[in-house]
């Protein structure tokens, strides 16, 4: 069976994160949403996205073929009723659908499809800030999945565990002096990571290979980075991509920071207004602000984009592609992709200057900056453009 993954109906709901990835490659928990499908699967998929990121991200096509709405994470439940799908039948919870059969070039009418309701509960992300809201349940879920019947690598003895049984070490990870608490969550540490001496962290949390907590961090969970990523400070519950840093003291929380990020040192995020209101956000669908229904809400940020020394972010702020934000005062809070200031004004970052920047930062990760991603974000610059100042 071929799986195809689906942006949906709720794609540009998780912009700015969605301007450079499909839905499926957005993470939570441990894993990005297609990683969590292929081993729940067993199989490879690919995605159906919007045609500027279709050549990075190409669907296959078979004669047979299951399309699954990426927004949803995966159950076993849910998968085995995926399995069981044939031909014109389609799954939905509570209106939404969820996944269907299809042939090859077949003109899709639902009417004509046999449909079955989902009874169990599910995660389904429609929202940027969803993703950090649901992210002890899908971390919980992960952890489960990626260390049943598996032994953790060796805690040293330096190292204080509470509720060791749900710490789980991949191999060759640096650790020596810390706190290692999984009474509220589990703690995941992936290979090759380095925990320095003094860290403090309280689950659920988990980090992807070589990523770096610095010296006297403090972590309360539910808190993720990716691959490559290094933190210090305070952070709670974030969820860092991949291949960004925060290296330094400074407060983030109940925040989503994209990949290829930079926070500077002692930048912080405020995620709870002063009268302890609802928080307002961005929100590209909509293109106004919307109520998120949260009292904590702090912030949004997209791939490639940074920030200087002693940046201070408002409640619900939100940080297109590629923009770079310094100076002292509070910034707007909703900063438009390819900007470039801060609280005293904000004008377009050149993207022949951002293509030079993002070039550096990918290749000290010792990654590459292909000319896909560069077409990406040519696009991204453009479909921009009518929210920056002309």
């Amino acid at each position: 069976m071929n799986y195809i993954l689906f942006d949906g109906e709720y794609r540009d709901n998780l912009l700015p994160l969605t301007y450079t990835k499909p839905v499926a490659d957005l993470r939570i928990g441990i894993l990005t949403i297609r990683e969590k499908w292929e081993k729940y699967l067993g199989f490879t998929t690919t995605t159906i996205t919007e045609e500027y990121l279709s050549e990075k991200f190409p669907m296959v096509e078979m004669e047979q073929n299951i399309m699954i709405n990426a927004s949803v994470l995966p159950t076993p439940g849910l998968v085995a009723m995926i399995n069981e799908l044939k031909a014109s039948e389609a799954i939905y919870k509570s209106g939404e659908l969820i996944a269907f059969f299809s042939k090859e070039n077949q003109e899709i009418d639902f009417e004509t499809f046999h449909k079955y309701e989902y009874a169990e509960d599910l995660i389904q992300i429609k929202h940027s800030w969803d993703l950090f809201s649901f992210n002890g349940e899908a971390l919980e879920s992960d952890f489960d999945l990626i260390t049943e019947g598996r032994e953790s690598a060796n805690i040293p003895d330096t190292v204080h565990c509470m509720n060791k049984d749900r710490i789980f070490l991949e191999e060759d990870v640096e650790i020596e002096i810390g706190v290692l608490n999984a009474n509220k969550g589990a703690i995941y540490i992936g290979k090759h990571a380095q925990v320095m001496e003094g860290s403090m962290i309280r689950g659920p949390f988990a980090m992807g290979e070589h990523s770096v907590v610095k010296m006297g961090t403090k972590v309360y969970g539910p808190t993720t980075l990716g691959p490559k990523c290094k933190i210090g400070g305070e952070v709670n519950n974030a969820i860092f991509s991949g291949f960004c840093s925060k290296g330094h003291d400074g407060y983030l929380g109940n925040a989503v920071i994209g990949e290829w990020c930079n926070i500077g040192a002692d930048s912080n995020n405020s995620n709870l207004k002063n009268n302890y209101a609802n928080v307002k956000i961005w929100e590209y669908s909509a293109e106004r602000f919307v109520d998120t229904g949260l009292q904590f809400c702090g912030l949004i940020m997209g791939d490639h984009s940074k920030c200087g020394i002693n940046t201070m972010f408002n409640t619900g702020t939100v940080i297109g592609v590629s923009a770079n934000i310094y100076g002292s005062n509070f910034p707007r809070n909703f900063i438009p992709s390819f900007s470039w200031g801060g609280a005293a004004g904000l004008t377009t970052y050149a993207l022949s200057k951002a293509f030079e920047t993002a070039e550096l930062v990918i290749d000290r990760k010792h990654e590459d900056f292909t000319e896909e991603d560069k077409k990406i974000m040519k696009h991204i610059f453009d479909v921009s453009s009518k929210y920056r100042a002309k």
